[in-house]
């Protein structure tokens, strides 16, 4: 029986193509421009790939995106549903100025696995590493909850580093995790490279705070690909979303689990970098007597084996 993981080679090649199509706008400030080619060359790609792919959630209305759309059906058409999350240039800002963390990402998984959150474009995240799953009660005061989190590790409070994007809306936040002890990460994009970074205990231990709903989805098939533990919560910002979501009845009080955000242990992780980071490193350029060429690096967690790969793939162009 066919899985999504089967096609992790394929997907990956997906992330590839977009990191090598806006490459060269790296610290370019165009952040825009950029964003434009990953996005063509992520969806020429797609549409190669032997499934029945549908964009759960991308681009969507937010960025009034003509392509990878919420709802757009992407591959051949042929072969096993699934459901696709993008994020054709997570961290925008970072690759427009050359700083770390920028990355091409998707998630897949089954048709009808992944949490469809309709207008809310915006989620109130929590993200912890595997040890952490089950032991935390997500709705307790931040204290208790990295408390909590510092027990399981074995860690004292002081110990325990968040990593929360440094936005005027987290400023209450930050009064809590340095109110008890606990220390910070900052970072001014990129929530998907700090949930990253706690699944894989990679410098951060938690990420709290507001993202994107798109970056959301995509972390929730890491954590479940990686058996760690994510809630989210929708958390509207801008008062048309807000009116919108309340049309749509959206509950921006209940807690949703990792295991709601997508349902299946058939779930992949795709990150290609674009600047270096924690995990991936930067598209490199180069020549030899075949002529120019470029190498991404790329991380994949396969939640079918729950196993961590990497790629370095060089190209010739």
């Amino acid at each position: 029986m066919s899985k999504v993981t089967d096609l992790k080679i394929e997907l990956v090649e997906v992330c590839e193509a977009a990191s090598r199509a806006c490459a060269p706008f790296v610290g370019s400030g165009q952040k825009d421009e950029g964003d434009g080619l990953a996005v063509d060359a992520m969806r020429a790609r797609i549409n190669q790939v032997k499934m029945r792919g549908e964009i759960v959630i991308g681009e969507g209305a937010k960025d009034e995106a003509p392509a990878l759309y919420d709802g757009e059906k992407v591959g051949t058409g042929e072969g096993i549903g699934v459901d696709i999350a993008v994020d054709p240039i997570e961290g925008t800002n970072l690759f427009a100025k050359d700083m770390p963390g920028s990355i091409c990402t998707l998630a897949a998984a089954p048709e009808g696995s992944m949490y469809r959150p309709g207008s809310c474009f915006y989620m109130d995240k929590q993200v912890y590493p595997k040890a952490a799953r089950g032991k935390i009660d997500p709705e307790a005061p931040v204290a208790d909850r990295l408390q909590q989190l510092a027990t399981v590790l074995g860690k004292d409070i002081r110990e325990i580093k968040v990593f929360v994007l440094q936005k005027p809306r987290h400023e209450q936040l930050l009064k809590e995790i340095y109110g008890c002890g606990a220390k910070v990460r900052l970072a001014t994009d990129g929530d998907v490279n700090g949930a990253i970074q706690a699944i894989l205990n990679m410098g951060c231990d938690a990420l709290y705070g507001i993202g994107g709903t798109p970056e959301g989805i995509v972390t929730a098939c890491a954590a479940r690909a990686m058996g760690a533990e994510m809630f989210g919560r929708m958390a509207p910002q801008k008062d048309f979303e807000i009116e919108l979501c309340k049309k749509e009845g959206v509950d921006t009080q209940r807690i949703i689990t990792r295991d709601e955000l997508v349902t299946s242990d058939d779930c992949l992780f795709i990150a290609t970098g674009l600047t270096s980071g924690a995990y991936v490193r930067h598209v490199k350029t180069g020549a030899d007597a075949h002529g120019k060429f470029m190498t991404t690096d790329t991380i994949v967690l396969d939640g079918g084996i729950g196993n961590i790969r990497r790629v370095q793939t060089t190209l010739h162009i």
